[in-house]
């Protein structure tokens, strides 16, 4: 299917990371009261792929891109895989074209319409009119397999679950001349988290869902537009990215691997855990990250990286901000393998055309 297609090219191992102030990051509806989910070894709090993949689809959607899965509770019922698949086929001139050719064609259609397909791939239980459209109908996938995949995020230190936020009461009017009446809501959340995300772009993957280097450079955007555009729901609201980096290979079917355990909390330069409550009470330690990656620096393309203005940064040591970050990143693979994201300019430049 991807034949004379431009795919991605290079394989992309990607760091993604953002903080919580006296939120829910991800609540366990399974807990009975929607309580943040906690490793109950660690303390470490957690955010799964599928939370993550939700702001991220959301933002496709807001920015005018084609969302194949939907938001169920702000788009009310959703049209049909079979209703979708049925729309690329009227775009296309049936008779012009041989069964192979057609195949190619409906879910080339598909795919550029569908954005997250691209990224995450999706579950396929069509059931085509046989009749109308033929054995295309029988040869329909089960499934597109995802070329961007994200492992479950946690925090890089235990948590706290704020007590104050666990029982509040709303007293409300019952109706003139009644008594006022009271509720107890439960209202879970955790008094701070930074937490890290380990992502991989497979560009052989790629080839599966005809994802472009267009689509992974919107990652460099994405990623960090969605939690600040789509946290803002009560319990979500109080959550920033505050560091992204995606490592870009040189060379086929290689990548480091497991480069969020490279960065973690300067217990030194930080907060003790019980006392983090903001991002100035933090510092990163990003000693191993730039020594793995300048260790491999024969093999990488190009870095690209953004982190927040507010971010402290450890290395050897020494402390700074985010160009301190950037020099460090520069001096261990050159100035012309780093490039710095600007998220809102580079946001523009990839979205679809009008």
């Amino acid at each position: 299917m991807s034949e004379h297609y431009p795919t991605a090219s290079n394989r992309s191992e990607i760091i993604f990371a953002y903080d919580a102030v006296d939120a829910n990051p991800n609540g366990n509806p399974l807990s009975g009261a929607n309580r943040p989910r906690i490793d109950p070894q660690t303390d470490q709090a957690i955010v799964t792929d599928v939370r993550l993949k939700r702001y991220l689809r959301d933002q496709l959607q807001d920015d005018g891109h084609g969302v194949y899965i939907r938001n169920v509770k702000e788009e009310g019922e959703q049209a049909t895989r079979e209703d979708l698949l049925e729309d690329r086929l009227k775009e296309i001139e049936l008779d012009e074209l041989d069964e192979d050719e057609i195949e190619a064609a409906v879910f080339q259609q598909f795919l550029e319409n569908s954005a997250d397909v691209r990224y995450f791939g999706a579950t396929m239980s069509v059931d085509m009119d046989e009749e109308k459209y033929g054995d295309i109908a029988a040869e329909l996938p089960d499934h597109f397999r995802g070329p961007v995949q994200f492992s479950p995020g946690k925090s890089l230190h235990p948590v706290t679950e704020n007590e104050e936020y666990n029982s509040l009461t709303s007293v409300i009017a019952t109706g003139e001349g009644k008594e006022q009446g009271g509720f107890d809501l439960d209202d879970h959340r955790i008094q701070y988290a930074f937490i890290g995300f380990h992502g991989l772009v497979d560009e052989h993957g790629a080839e599966d869902t005809l994802l472009t280097d267009d689509d992974v450079r919107r990652l460099d955007t994405l990623c960090w537009r969605a939690l600040k555009n789509q946290t803002i729901s009560r319990s979500k609201v109080g959550q920033e990215p505050r560091f992204y980096l995606r490592v870009e290979y040189d060379g086929e079917s290689f990548h480091l691997g497991g480069l969020d355990q490279d960065l973690t909390l300067d217990t030194d330069a930080s907060e003790p855990a019980e006392e983090l409550r903001t991002i100035r009470d933090v510092c990163i330690d990003a000693t191993g990250l730039v020594d793995r990656l300048k260790r491999a620096s024969d093999r990488i393309d190009t870095v690209h990286v953004v982190a927040s203005d507010v971010l402290n940064v450890s290395i050897e040591g020494e402390i700074g901000n985010h160009e301190f970050l950037y020099s460090e990143l520069r001096n261990a693979l050159g100035d012309d393998s780093v490039r710095v994201v600007d998220v809102y300019e580079d946001a523009t430049a990839t979205r679809p055309e009008e």
